[in-house]
């Protein structure tokens, strides 16, 4: 019985490793919490809380939502104070009512990420008479506005999402926060390594001007590492003005893209160069974390995420991309096909022999070029499937192992 428990025990613990948590799901339960969850998801703030393993949500209900709306805050304002509500710990409802010495000071969301000016980014959460918890900036002069109502879901150690009574308020929070600006583009990409793409792309004003025009509505930039620009740089300088300006628009994409965008929408995807038949487009693909950009002259991969602030996502990638439409003289040429061979029931009569292969050789071969490919997507989602049906595999075949060892013990 004892080596039973045991198994059961082991079962248990493999199964809830597996499990990730979606604050998404779990808010979409509690009508209540339906405001507070769409801006979690428009600040992208949602994604950031699923990707850590440790955290606390404090969830506010919609007539707290709608007193922070009516302030008429810009998004990425809104997103500080919500990030300051998103505690990178563990606090479940037994945790609160039993706080050592009866206080703590909590880093958030806003304090990891280096958005708070100096310890702005903390919550004060501090046991009150009568049972209460109540929860304040670490900005705010100690007073603790807001005060624990109930807890929502908890995942042991790993998730808990608990209501209080308002939005905490926060100076440093509340501060007008403005948005990528024209003035500071091409200065994030030097500070991370694109500096001389960078260069280039200030430097020729109509591609500047379409570049930051486009960041309000969205915008995605691709921007090659400096040894891979500075390699290119003798092509770059061959091609027409108009040339130029087109392979700088190729790397940007005139909406926002996620990283988790890009791995959930394989294909091919416009971009800023992109004029009615001048195609100008390039295919995304992903194996697993990997992202790629595929033309039909070269590969490039996503290997660092400078900045992803919607509207604006900056990344660098490897190579630079080659659209066809400027170097079509690089493009490999497809190989004709072959002439089919006649089979042996078919062969012909000696004396005719070379009159038939010579027809034979002048029709066109067979195409299936009417056949539509199976699509990137429909490949990924295969994948997909037998992965996770693999690592289902994977997790019985460890589990069973277990529990026969133990039994046998």
């Amino acid at each position: 019985m004892a080596a039973f428990s045991a198994a059961l025990l082991i079962l248990s613990a493999v199964l809830t490793t597996s499990i990730a948590h979606n604050i998404s799901h779990i808010l979409s339960q509690n009508p209540e919490f339906s405001t507070f969850n769409h801006y979690l998801t428009l600040t992208r703030l949602a994604s950031e809380i699923d990707r850590h393993n440790t955290i606390t949500v404090l969830a506010v209900n919609n007539a707290a939502m709608d007193d922070l709306i009516a302030k008429d805050l810009s998004i990425y304002t809104v997103k500080n104070i919500l990030s300051l509500h998103v505690l990178v710990d563990y606090f479940d409802a037994k945790k609160l009512h039993q706080i050592t010495n009866g206080t703590a000071l909590v880093s958030t969301l806003f304090q990891a990420t280096g958005s708070a000016p100096g310890a702005s980014g903390l919550v004060n959460i501090t046991d009150l008479r009568g049972g209460k918890v109540g929860f304040g900036a670490n900005d705010n002069g100690g007073t603790l506005p807001a005060v624990y109502v109930k807890s929502v879901k908890e995942i042991q150690y790993n998730i808990s999402v608990i209501q209080i009574s308002q939005i905490i308020p926060s100076v440093a929070a509340e501060a007008p926060t403005p948005a990528p600006s024209k003035q500071n583009l091409t200065a994030i990409m030097s500070k991370h390594g694109c500096k001389i793409f960078a260069d280039t792309l200030f430097n020729s004003s109509e591609a500047y001007n379409i570049f930051t025009d486009n960041i309000d509505g969205g915008l995605t930039i691709f921007c090659p590492a400096d040894d891979a620009f500075k390699g290119f740089l003798p092509k770059f300088k061959n091609l027409t003005a108009a040339g130029q300006i087109a392979l700088l628009e190729f790397h940007g994409v005139p909406i926002y893209q996620s990283i988790a965008n890009l791995k959930s929408n394989n294909g091919v995807m416009n971009t800023l160069a992109t004029d009615g038949a001048e195609k100008y487009d390039f295919t995304v693909q992903n194996d697993g974390d990997e992202i790629t950009l595929k033309t039909k002259l070269v590969t490039a991969k996503i290997t660092n995420t400078i900045l992803d602030e919607q509207p604006l996502a900056i990344y660098t990638i490897s190579k630079v991309l080659l659209p066809e439409e400027l170097f079509k003289s690089e493009a490999p040429s497809a190989s004709p096909a072959p002439a089919p061979e006649p089979t042996p029931a078919d062969a012909p009569a000696p004396q005719a022999d070379k009159k038939k292969k010579k027809k034979a050789a002048d029709a066109p071969s067979d195409d299936n070029s009417d056949t539509p490919a199976e699509s990137p997507g429909d490949a990924a989602d295969d994948d997909a499937d037998d992965s996770g049906a693999g690592r289902f595999r994977g997790i019985g075949v460890l589990v069973l192992a277990l529990i026969f060892g133990i039994l046998m013990v």
